[in-house]
């Protein structure tokens, strides 16, 4: 397992008027192996631009991001694997085929990479619906089935944006406590980008909060209560003083 390292990151945008504009300025982090990291902060701020560029999706203006001592220049899904708001599941495919699907793109057999798929529906508690279609499942379960892909590539860092956005809040509460304890079970290094504070505190160990455009990291904050933890944490002094702090400086973000 390999740190993820972040040195000066900056990205700029030329507007279509020839104007630029700062997505993100001197970003600097680093993250340790099996660390759960939340990155939180006000719309536009650069959240989605920065899990990007630890993907390799998005090419910098200015500064390095290091998994160990590979400098990240494309995107690599056995180096990071993306699990998006929008499960991006194929129809016509069964849960096991869809689980399956990264691995088939990186040229894996069909019945390895099928078996392999089998076993991380396994751990994600979908097993026995892997000869079902994705409309046949809850959105929770399609999620589910999405967390199952990117596990079976078996990445070194999972790339988290708003996945449970489009859930209902019952359901992503429930969903959460399952999966961190899964995650945590793993040893599974995340970065997660979400706007829910609970969310936020819930799963993290530490959690990076960005300022208004220009995104800057205005604050990182540790959370101390060992993975994986009971939902009975939700309701301790410990978490609300951090979602207090989270919302006082939300609501007065940091200028650029």
């Amino acid at each position: 397992m390999s740190n993820l390292t972040i040195s000066n990151l900056s990205v700029e945008y030329t507007a279509d008027d020839g104007s630029v504009f700062t997505a993100l300025d001197d970003i600097n982090l680093r993250t340790e192996p099996g660390e759960f990291v939340t990155v939180i902060g006000p719309s536009g701020c650069g959240k989605s631009t920065l899990l990007h560029c630890i993907g390799g999706l998005q090419e910098s203006t200015s500064g390095t991001i290091r998994f160990g001592d590979d400098v990240i220049t494309a995107p690599d899904p056995r180096r990071g694997a993306f699990v998006f708001q929008d499960y991006s599941l194929f129809p016509w495919k069964t849960v096991r085929e869809n689980a399956a699907a990264g691995l088939r793109f990186q040229g894996v057999p069909k019945a390895e990479a099928l078996d392999m798929a089998q076993r991380q529906l396994d751990f994600v508690g979908l097993g026995d619906l892997a000869d079902r279609f994705p409309a046949q499942l809850s959105g929770g379960q399609q999620q589910r089935v999405a967390m199952a892909r990117a596990l079976a590539v078996e990445p070194r860092m999972l790339l988290m944006d708003e996945p449970f956005g489009a859930l209902d809040e019952q359901t992503r509460r429930k969903l959460g406590h399952d999966l961190v304890t899964l995650l945590t079970e793993a040893e599974q290094s995340v970065v997660m980008i979400t706007h829910s504070l609970d969310e936020a505190i819930f799963w993290a160990d530490r959690i990076v909060v960005m300022s208004a455009r220009p995104g800057r990291i205005a604050e990182e904050i540790r959370v101390d209560a060992p993975r994986p933890r009971g939902m009975e944490f939700m309701t301790s002094r410990a978490f609300q003083d951090i979602r207090v702090h989270l919302f006082e400086m939300l609501e007065s973000p940091v200028p650029a």
